[in-house]
């Protein structure tokens, strides 16, 4: 059997980590809470008493300018509708735009969407003076999306809401922006969708998407917020009252291209194998493009899941943390996929702001390649003599002992079967993390001070290593291999065997050891020893052995 790991010692081509989508959230940072709205109003516009009809007024104008700049520029505007996939309605309006190879506006789509807007209440003072008051709410309002071909980006969208404090978003590609300084160096590629396939130079293209900064994206944002109307102008600008930009999503991954397609599915097809009974994903799901409807075969827009695996469907391997992900799938049937998919930068520890995008992609880099060495790692995870020793045995470590973890004992079982839980390997393992993780493979209860003496004995073995600055512990590669070797052996060899003698062991190994029972049961007729049957099935059990 050729084993995942083979399958990437030998059988890869392009090896590629890049920045993929990046989802940004706009936000005016003194226009956050209602005193602020006040603030804006009376010492910024001058007014004695703050009205939401300024607002409105501020709104209409806005919505004006859209309409306008929509007209004197010819560009299509669309209403989205309710189902709609708003990327799929764009496309071919930005494939017309790519193709003149000039930067502009390729639609306008307009939608009706949830946003977090203010609302105001009338009071009246005590002399009769009416006053208002301001609140966040959630209401559904319009919302503009600017679909754009960038010279630096390529396909990109900035997203206005029209009501105050005026929300935005802005979605860029790392890959497509790769694309173009690749171009304009002329290094030459072969493209693999949303990424690529080969390339004559990959250490040159790996410098190229490492150099995708924050400033490049800060500089799209200021490059179309100079274009596009927006509601805000220069003197509010120049007051302070201007976008700043957190990181909404972020999309961090890693493809590897194979020599030829076959490669990628015997890579997956022994993923899938693994994963089944190693690793626990929280999902592990085939998706179906189709769906039978009333006997026809019919096009579906959403996608159907079930855990029945057949050959041509795509594999999807998902492990969620928090609000965010890491996904793996097979691309185009010829390039491996990992992806860390970060809803919220701080499941990571690290601030929304966009100057941290550097730190978050070194972090979700890491964890796409820690993934993928542990995945691979078991492909060869036999544990020599002495190694065995020192785990299973006690041992000193300096002037401190170090307990052993005995083969087959519950507990370590649990333990080492928890130790290869993907979401241990992407985020980390503490105290908290374990417990919950052994109760996924005991019915005992695992207290607190049974997951500290735990840690301590897998610290001393070298097995894990602490986090500096953190109670946060990470697997070693002999870690990794005391684990995979532990369960393997235990749930893979030990169990069948001892059961070999019941379905579905093969009928050549039940009608062996049948065999084995009637020469112990001839002998023990033999010896006139009857009443040693029992002792005998102890024998035949050792037999399994």
């Amino acid at each position: 059997m050729v084993s995942a790991a083979d399958v990437l010692r030998d059988r890869t081509g392009l090896d590629i980590t890049c920045l993929d989508r990046v989802y940004l959230n706009g936000y005016v940072p003194n226009l956050q809470v209602p005193g602020q709205v006040s603030v804006f109003m009376r010492t910024h516009l001058g007014l004695p008493i703050p009205s939401p009809a300024v607002l409105e007024k501020k709104g209409t104008l806005f919505r004006l300018a859209v309409e306008k700049f929509i007209t004197a520029n010819s560009i299509p505007r669309i209403v989205f509708g309710k189902d709609d996939r708003k990327q799929d309605v764009a496309a071919p309006f930005i494939a017309k735009i790519a193709e003149t190879g000039r930067p502009g506006v390729a639609m306008v789509g307009v939608a009706q969407e949830f946003a977090s807007v203010y609302g105001a209440s009338k009071k009246q003072t005590p002399s009769g003076v009416p006053w208002f008051s301001f609140f966040k709410q959630d209401r559904r309002v319009t919302c503009y999306y600017f679909y754009v071909w960038d010279d630096q980006f390529g396909p990109g969208f900035v997203k206005i809401c029209t009501y105050f404090p005026y929300p935005m978003k802005i979605w860029v590609n790392g890959h497509e922006w790769a694309k173009r300084q690749a171009d304009k160096q002329h290094l030459g590629y072969q493209v693999l969708a949303n990424g690529f396939a080969a390339c004559g130079d990959p250490g040159r293209l790996q410098q190229i998407c490492d150099s995708l900064s924050a400033d490049d994206i800060q500089a799209f944002a200021d490059r179309w917020l100079d274009r596009l109307p927006v509601p805000l102008d220069e003197s509010d600008r120049q007051a302070g009252y201007w976008w700043q930009w957190s990181l909404r999503q972020t999309e961090v991954s890693r493809t590897i291209s194979f020599t030829q397609p076959r490669y990628a599915r015997m890579f997956v097809d022994q993923l899938i194998t693994d994963n089944l009974t190693i690793g626990r994903p929280e999902s592990l799901e085939i998706i179906f493009g189709q769906k039978i409807v009333k006997g026809a075969v019919k096009q579906t827009r959403t996608e159907t899941a079930t855990k029945v695996v057949r050959a041509g469907d795509m594999v999807d391997v998902n492990t969620f943390f928090k609000h965010s992900r890491v996904k793996q799938y097979l691309k185009e049937h010829r390039a491996l996929r990992i992806e860390t998919v970060i809803n919220d930068p701080r499941d990571l520890r690290v601030n929304r702001r966009l100057v941290n995008l550097e730190q978050l992609r070194a972090k979700a880099r890491a964890i796409n390649d820690r993934l993928l060495d542990n995945e691979t790692v078991g492909q060869d995870c036999v544990l020599a003599s002495p190694a065995f020793e020192r785990i299973a045995s006690p041992t000193k470590v300096g002037e401190v002992r170090a307990p052993g973890l005995k083969f087959g004992d519950p507990r370590v079982q649990a333990l080492a079967g928890a130790l290869l839980m993907i979401c241990l390997s992407v985020t980390g393992l503490t105290n908290k993390s374990l417990r919950a993780c052994v109760a996924t493979f005991t019915n005992t209860g695992y207290t607190r001070g049974q997951a500290s003496y735990d840690l301590r004995r897998l610290r001393l073995k070298g097995l894990v290593e602490r986090v500096p600055a953190s109670n946060t512990y990470r697997l070693t590669p002999d870690g990794t291999r005391f684990a995979l070797f532990y369960t393997k052996l235990h749930d893979k060899v030990m169990l069948p065997l001892m059961t070999a003698d019941h379905p579905p062991a093969p009928d050549d190994l039940r009608q062996a050891l049948a065999a084995i029972d009637r020469h112990i049961d001839d002998y023990l007729d033999q010896a006139n020893l009857n009443p040693a049957r029992k002792l005998g099935s102890n024998v035949k059990m050792l037999s399994t052995k």
